[in-house]
């Protein structure tokens, strides 16, 4: 499988959502994709996954924009043109210091926060009780959370969990990742353009980022985190074999709620159907 993806959409990514550096004050840089200019409606602040990255969110992202959103989605720590962060066996609270700093940079005053998979362990400990973000957060919106391996009790799965990803990077390398994502990614029934942004998307990650994120999973616990001190809502797509459904229950119980399925689709529902998780994000940014 390539990994390549029609030069007609890397123009079309490059014009629309175009990757800029935020300088931090302590000289780190966040990379970040933005469009929008959300004069007067809401602003939406995206975090991907492990396997993705800040251009996973375009389809998405336009279409929100076309209904007046502003929407900011970052390279997480490590990803992208972003500074990793210091520790090679990074906690929740070492990227959620991270996001802070860019939400400082960009005066952000009021936003709804997005967490798909691994970024929701980032948004989960950002609006924390606690928090010195969550008053600034309108909306925690959880898709396809991941839990994490931190908590007590998993310490089988999380030796585990880490052995084999690590093992997998070490043998495949980030290209042979890549080449395979989508059939994990995404369900059966998913389009070839959606399957070759997943691949793109994780064939841009590097080794050291990834490798400390594989770390942030296996130590992070997003239950404890939980309930938020702010307005959640929590999705998961019907075919994710990833964060499964029934795993995330778990975590919307966590946060006395029901789970929203996003029917047919795979764990990247937001890349598979965009217009469907367009639409949750607006309503529930307007309940917020």
């Amino acid at each position: 499988m390539t990994t390549m993806l029609p030069a007609s959409e890397l123009a079309r990514l490059e014009s629309r959502f175009a990757a800029r550096s935020v300088a931090l004050p302590g000289g780190e840089v966040v990379s970040v994709r933005e469009c929008g200019a959300g004069q007067g409606g809401p602003v939406f602040v995206c975090l991907h996954g492990i396997g993705s990255g800040a251009a996973s969110w375009l389809e998405a992202a336009l279409l929100l924009e076309g209904q007046g959103a502003r929407v900011i989605a970052w390279d997480a720590p490590g990803y992208g043109d972003s500074t990793p962060v210091a520790s090679q066996q990074p906690k929740a609270a070492d990227y959620a210091q991270r996001l802070q700093g860019l939400v400082d940079a960009l005066d952000l005053e009021r936003f709804v926060l997005v967490g798909h998979s691994l970024g929701a362990i980032t948004a989960g400990h950002a609006a924390r009780t606690g928090s010195a973000m969550a008053a600034r957060i309108a909306k925690l919106v959880l898709i396809s959370p991941a839990a994490g391996y931190g908590a007590p009790g998993k310490e089988e799965a999380q030796q585990r969990v880490r052995t084999q990803r690590l093992a997998t990077l070490a043998q495949e390398g980030i290209a042979g990742m890549a080449a395979k994502s989508d059939q994990r990614l995404l369900s059966a029934q998913a389009g070839e353009l959606p399957r070759q942004w997943v691949r793109w998307n994780m064939g841009r990650l590097h080794e050291a980022g990834y490798a400390q994120a594989v770390e942030l999973l296996c130590g992070a616990d997003l239950l404890a985190d939980l309930p938020p001190a702010v307005p959640v809502h929590v999705a998961c797509g019907s075919l994710d074999v990833v964060t499964t459904p029934e795993a995330c229950e778990k975590v919307a119980a966590a946060c006395g709620l029901g789970l929203e399925l996003a029917t047919g689709a795979g764990h990247a529902s937001y890349v598979e159907q965009p217009a469907a998780v367009a639409a949750l994000l607006l309503r529930e940014a307007a309940r917020a």
